[in-house]
């Protein structure tokens, strides 16, 4: 459905995306931000899925600055790599990635409103987002990693945040999630009987019905903030 373009952030660097139109006049845009394994196809897939419910989805790269072309699976061989890639990201200086999800949400605006979704350390990156970019309508994170710890709970996001975890998530401690919900009840929480990566349908972890009702809440979400 969909095809790669190539788009660029304030400091001049150049990333692919992959874009997905929707079949009539998009209602609004999605930017899907990947987990550790690179923008493969169960993202791209993600992508068309919110094409096909009318929005403009944009799935940068993040990986793009550390290196070109990543696509991993979800093997363990997969996860080491894709940590290893994450770390470098992390490592770079600020504002490091922010700026080409920043370049995908300018690209994006083209069709309206935008709101930003993340898995996985795709998550972490929407929370951060929420807080520090600019022209965002909504933010929902699923299981960011990270994102409950002291130091990234601090942030106070901007935007509308409707946050998805699982019980199960060894990545996720319950408590963590508990504290972030009270140090900010303007934040929509919702916690499913599930593991980390339970909205994605080729890992071991995935939960159908866990994923349709998080899918279900997040479009809901979407046509109340973005369109």
């Amino acid at each position: 459905m969909g095809q790669f373009i190539d788009l660029t952030a304030k400091d001049g660097f150049t990333f692919p995306a992959y874009v997905a139109e929707p079949a009539g006049t998009p209602k609004g845009a999605v930017v899907v931000l990947q987990e550790i394994f690179g923008v493969n196809s169960h993202i791209r897939s993600v992508a068309d899925g919110y094409a096909a419910d009318g929005y403009l989805a944009v799935a940068p790269a993040t990986f793009h600055r550390v290196k070109q072309g990543v696509e991993l699976g979800y093997t363990d061989e997969d996860m080491k790599a894709g940590f290893e890639l994450k770390t470098a990201v992390e490592a770079l200086p600020a504002p490091g990635v922010l700026q080409d999800v920043q370049a995908a949400v300018e690209y994006a605006g083209r069709a309206g409103k935008v709101g930003l979704v993340g898995y996985c350390w795709g998550g972490l990156l929407t929370w951060r987002g929420a807080s520090e970019l600019a022209g965002l309508s909504a933010a929902v994170p699923y299981y960011g990693g990270g994102m409950t710890t002291p130091e990234e709970s601090a942030r106070q996001p901007k935007v509308p945040v409707l946050a998805h975890f699982g019980k199960q998530d060894h990545w996720i401690p319950l408590e963590t999630v508990e504290a972030f919900k009270k140090a900010h009840p303007e934040v929509e929480v919702h916690v499913y009987d599930a593991n980390h990566g339970f909205n994605c349908d080729q890992r071991g972890s995935y939960d159908a019905p866990s994923a349709k009702q998080a899918r279900e809440r997040t479009l809901a979400f979407l046509a109340k903030h973005v369109g």
